[in-house]
């Protein structure tokens, strides 16, 4: 059942009594100024049940602990620990200074229901929208947006061909086990998993003596000899094949579709994979196939884990961050997570329409790089109404006359070569294309014919092809001509400045396995990037847009009732002696815990208390 916190704040709340010492213009200050606006309880009731069971931790609470824990890139167990401790979480979460506001257990289902619910953007949609309240995005203007995208290393372990096969064979058995009733234990432990999976032959990939090391670390073959490697490869994939005969037979007597069915068929399936993938059946016997595999599966624990490239030199494995920012403010508009061999266009027109849906702006430019300016994006963008900015990859031809450098002239129908020579011959060439052809008579007499022609003293004319999207590459070409198109540029940097802040914030490991987990990573390392953003205009503007001064003139009000409160009690104690009076004073002025010594809550160090009070943001 949702849990809620009422709109009135207490007396002895960290956020009251120690705002001031935290600083108003921290983060933490800044956010436990928001408590109510930016996350409301009501905002996460499709995540619980009405009526059912006890009243939940305040979501918004939670909500709040999930940017906290991102903006300090802490785990869950020192998340939890923060929040009970640290005064700066403290404040930010305004909770009492001896509160423990959760457990470890209740952030992690608070970020499972949101994953589960498909809600991993709920906080990124409300930073825009305080954003909006802020006057930062208006609907009245339209838009300029800059894409790009950023690798992700996957959480997941990327193996060789033997131990990718040994991990796939490990899940089947898993699944398998679990249908037979065996007790699922981790590998090498002795446990009833190991000892069944021994029983049916299958002792070498779930433990023995090797303990922790891998299925090819422990084969005890002489890795040079190509013989003794082919034997090896060739017991496990037989180790395979009888595996998946022995799911399908399995299959065989489960429900379709239900539970233990899906689960087998997805660990069978990815088996299978790997088998075709990596593997080669021959007469000699199974063989490692030469080369990879289009979209190759490269992780059994992280199956959405892909080989990338983010240049002909930068490898990488995992996934790709790809992001929209609005260059006037550099707030993020909208995220994805893409495959890591995915191009980085991919979606480049939906992160324009997620942008304006969040953002209730029409966006009237888009900006990329040059990874953007194929024809077949620009021609997405041209039949959807709208305006892709984007340099064009640069021609080259062996150092001899690009394609460039002929006038294509297609409302007339001619190209015309840097020798002046002009041809309106077009007919058909390689890959469904069609092309200027210019006649071998012509080509063999020009004196350009070294630059132009690899075969110097062939008899060949020379053929430009046109591309299908010739008209918008030339109309993109004759814009990055003009100077209008140094201001694109510069806007541009906008979305590398916040990559790198997403970076700053840890989105360059994923902490999770699969796509959907690594989108939330993703979109709360955003929400803590825009929220920042906001924070600092804040702290920087000549007048407060967000209530500043308000809120310091209650906190003074506040301070001069504790005081008042303060002095009636000492006076009702008046006739206990002056030792009492002392007593009671201390008493009201410190909340329980505090060390009047070392000024510290239990369980900070004086360095932890130093680090507090100098704490600043970081954009």
């Amino acid at each position: 059942m949702l849990g809620t916190r009422g709109p009135q704040r207490g007396l002895f709340e960290a956020d009251t009594l120690y705002a001031d010492f935290v600083g108003r213009d921290t983060f933490y200050g800044w956010l436990a100024r928001q408590r109510g606006e930016l996350f409301c309880d009501e905002l996460f009731l499709g995540l619980y049940v009405d009526g059912w069971g006890r009243p939940s931790v305040a979501p918004s609470l939670l909500a709040t602990a999930l940017v906290l824990q991102t903006y300090d890139g802490v785990s869950d167990d020192e998340a939890t620990r923060r929040a009970a401790y640290d005064l700066q979480w403290k404040v930010a979460l305004g909770v009492e200074i001896d509160a423990k506001p959760f457990a470890k257990s209740t952030l992690q289902e608070f970020r499972a229901q949101l994953v589960v619910h498909e809600d991993q953007r709920l906080l990124f949609q409300e930073s825009l929208e305080l954003a909006k309240r802020r006057g930062k995005v208006g609907r009245q203007r339209r838009l300029k947006v800059a894409l790009d995208t950023t690798p992700i290393l996957g959480r997941g372990a990327v193996k060789d061909t033997y131990n990718l096969l040994a991990d796939g064979i490990v899940q089947v058995l898993r699944v398998l086990a679990a249908h037979a009733g065996v007790a699922r234990g981790a590998r090498g432990d002795g446990d009833g998993f190991t000892a069944w999976a021994t029983d049916a032959g299958y002792g070498r990939y779930v433990g023995g003596t090797t303990g922790d090391v891998s299925l090819k670390g422990g084969a005890a073959i002489d890795w040079s000899d190509a013989v003794a490697r082919q034997q090896f490869l060739g017991a496990i994939v037989a180790d395979a094949d009888r595996l998946l005969e022995q799911a399908r037979v399995a299959r065989g007597g489960l429900v379709a579709g239900g539970a233990e069915d899906t689960a087998l068929a997805a660990a069978a399936g990815l088996l299978s994979r790997v088998l075709c993938q990596d593997v080669e059946r021959k007469e000699t016997g199974p063989a490692i196939k030469q080369g990879t595999a289009p979209d190759r599966l490269i992780s059994i624990h992280d199956p959405q884990m892909r080989h990338g490239r983010k240049s002909a030199s930068k490898r990488f494995d995992g996934h790709k961050a790809a992001l929209a920012v609005d260059t006037d403010t550099q707030l993020i508009t909208a995220v994805d997570v893409l495959a890591g061999n995915a191009p980085d266009d991919e979606d480049a027109l939906e992160l324009v329409e997620q942008t304006e849906q969040a953002t209730g702006c029409a966006v009237g430019e888009t900006l990329g790089d040059c990874a953007y300016g194929d024809g077949e994006t620009r021609q997405s963008f041209a039949e959807a109404g709208r305006t892709l900015h984007a340099k064009v990859p640069t021609m080259t031809n062996g150092g001899r006359f690009p394609k460039t450098a002929f006038h294509i002239d297609l409302a007339a129908g001619t190209c015309t070569c840097p020798g002046g020579q002009t041809t309106t011959d077009l007919r058909d060439v390689a890959g469904h294309r069609q092309g200027f052809h210019f006649a071998a008579t012509v080509c063999v007499a020009c004196p350009l014919r070294a630059q132009c022609l690899k075969d110097v003293a062939g008899a060949s004319g020379r053929t430009v092809s046109l591309h299908p999207q010739e008209s918008l590459l030339q109309q993109a070409r004759a814009f990055q001509a003009t100077p209008a198109f140094d201001e694109v540029r510069r806007r541009r940097q906008a979305v590398e400045h916040r990559l790198a802040r997403l970076v700053q914030l840890g989105l360059r490991q994923a902490r999770y396995v699969g796509h959907p987990k690594t989108l939330f990573q993703l979109a709360m390392a955003a929400t803590v990037a825009n929220l920042t953003l906001l924070a600092y205009a804040a702290a920087t503007a000549p007048a407060t847009e967000d209530g500043t001064a308000v809120t310091a003139l209650l906190g003074a009000a506040v301070a001069l009732l504790v005081a008042l409160l303060v002095a009636l009690t000492a006076i009702m104690f008046a006739r206990n002696g002056p030792t009492a009076r002392l007593a009671v004073l201390d008493a009201a002025t410190r909340p329980t815990g505090w060390s009047r010594r070392a000024g510290l809550l239990p369980g900070l160090t004086r360095g932890e208390s130093h680090q507090t009070a100098g704490s600043r943001l970081h954009f």
